[in-house]
Formats: structure tokens, sequence, C-alpha cells
């Protein structure tokens, strides 16, 4: 969980249940004030739902979700400092691009018009165009000058790529990191893409099947975990002494991910004439959601872990 003294957004042993599914299982974390999480997970994981609860769209069916100190449900107090870009946004039949823009001006008291304009120049974003004839992709962009412009000190990015090509999330991924540097606020984003935002991330929130798997700064989630391959038996052998994340082998040769507890377990791969490489996020992270529940084992600081049931996200 994070530790921050005065945290934007607190979860606190939240459980949401849809009917015969539980989409959040006791879940408990924070999300730390001015800093960019990452919040990962599989489809089904419970990650717009968790998104949902701290914008006030739903209430938990039991635990407790403070935003800025308060309940986010039906409190325009808080509601108003906090934007919610979700996926696949709606908007009024008649609205033009300038009409949802001039709205969320309305709404949200931090709004610059002045980076609402330069975005909509940099996406090459027809102002007047319905946003009903928008294609997939310019409907993404809307919801993204929406959420960069809007500067909500709680800013929730859902899926926000969807229908972009590689060029316009990178300028999305480059506005949001030149903006936030400018002017800090708590961003969360929700993806799929996950060794496209890595750089971006200072803190890493894995939800698999409705409970935390991981909740830890990025850096020490980089550091905690080793890719080791060579021949099968010096793979096994290296990984038999270490808590092995994933493993794969291909004829005589194989390749595993391992957690490592620091430099003295990568000079003893070396030593044991194994190949040594980092473990990117997006590699660690899917090892992590691959580990079967029965095997998975506590995980030792500064990561947590938590058992996992088969459970459905419901929207």
């Amino acid at each position: 969980m994070t530790t921050g003294t005065n945290p934007t957004a607190t979860v606190r042993d939240v459980t949401m249940r849809f009917r015969e599914h539980t989409a959040l299982d006791s879940v408990t974390t924070s999300f730390e004030k001015d800093a960019i999480t990452g919040l990962l997970g599989r489809n089904g994981a419970g990650k717009t739902t968790l998104m949902q609860l701290l914008t006030g769209h739903r209430v938990p069916s039991a635990g407790r979700v403070e935003v800025f100190g308060a309940s986010p449900y039906e409190n325009d107090r808080i509601l108003r400092d906090i934007c919610f870009v979700k996926e696949g946004q709606r908007y009024p039949e008649q609205f033009r691009v300038q009409d949802a823009l001039a709205a969320a001006a309305m709404v949200f008291p931090h709004w610059d018009d002045d980076l609402a304009a330069d975005l909509l120049t940099d996406f090459d974003l027809p102002a007047k165009r319905p946003v009903r004839k928008l294609s997939r992709g310019m409907n993404s962009m809307v919801g993204i000058i929406i959420g960069l412009a809007s500067r909500a000190p709680l800013t929730l990015f859902d899926e926000p790529y969807l229908g972009l090509d590689a060029v316009a999330r990178q300028q999305f991924y480059d506005r949001l990191l030149a903006d936030y540097a400018e002017h800090p606020r708590t961003i969360v984003l929700s993806t799929h893409l996950i060794e496209e935002i890595a750089s971006l991330l200072e803190r890493v929130l894995l939800i698999d099947r409705g409970r935390v798997l991981l909740d830890t700064d990025a850096e020490s989630l980089r550091d905690s975990a080793l890719t080791v391959s060579g021949p099968v038996d010096k793979v096994q052998a290296f990984a038999r002494q270490h808590e092995l994340l994933h493993t794969e082998s291909l004829g005589g040769h194989s390749r595993a991910v391992v957690r490592v507890g620091g430099a003295a377990d990568r000079r003893a791969a070396a030593t044991h004439g194994l190949t040594v490489e980092p473990t990117n996020l997006q590699q660690l992270v899917v090892a992590m959601s691959l580990q079967s529940p029965a095997t998975r084992g506590p995980v030792r600081s500064p990561l947590r872990a938590a058992p996992s049931e088969d459970l459905e996200e419901v929207s």
C-alpha cells in the first residue's frame, strides 16, 4: 500500500459485488498525491470498477473510499476536482468538439483554455465537427484533451488511447508528461500498453481477479526481478534458489524470470554462465499475472501480493 502521509485517495478493505460476481475483493490501497500511477491488469481484473468507485460513480458493497478526505459519492465539492476520462465516452447528440470542450470548461475550475487550444492543433482535431461523426481515435482525442486541459487534482484515464495510432499515442504521452511536470497532480492511467507508458509511471498498482497483486513504486518493481537465459539445467538450478515467476524453454535453451534481492543475485547469475538482462515492466506484470494462484507465494517487500479467485469485472 502507498505510504504517503497525505494521499489523494484511499481505498480501505473495499469489496464490490454485482449479483453473483465479485469485481473487487477486500482491496486496500492508496493513491499518492502528485504522482502518476499505472493501474494495470488483465481484462476483467477490476480496474474500471475501482476507477468508478474513486470517481463516485458507484458505492462499494463494503469498505470505504475516500478522495481528498471524504467520500466522492454525490459530493459536489469533491467531484469538481476529479476528471474521469472513460473508454467510449458519450456526449449529447448535438455536441460538436468545441461544445464538449466548452462544457468541460464550465465544469472544471482549473480548466486551461490555452492548453485545450494547443492540443486541438496538435491532434489536428476539427473543432466544429459533431462528436458523433468522429472516428474512434478522434473521439479518444476529445477525451484526452479534456483530461489534460481540466488540470483536475485527480485525473483518471481509462484506456485513453483506443483508436489512436502510434504517433498520436506518443503525442499524448509527451504532452501528459510535460504538463504534469509544470502542473503536478494525481494521475491514474489504466492501460494495456504497459511498455509504452512504463517510463511515465512512478507507481504501479496491479489488480488481478479483483485483488491487489502489486502495489509499489515503479523503480523498486523494476529492480525486484531479473531475466536469465542459458542451458536448461543451469537456468533451473539458478531458479531453484529464487522465487520463479515465469519460465519458457525451447530445445536445450531456457529463459526464466525470477525475483532477486539485489546486485549479488545478478553477479551469481553471471558466474553460473547465464545471460543476464533486466526485466522490463511489461514482462514482469505478465509473469506475475500468469502465475497460478495455488503457487503464488507472499511477495517480499517492497511488493505485496494477495491470493486470487476467478472473478469477473462488471462495468
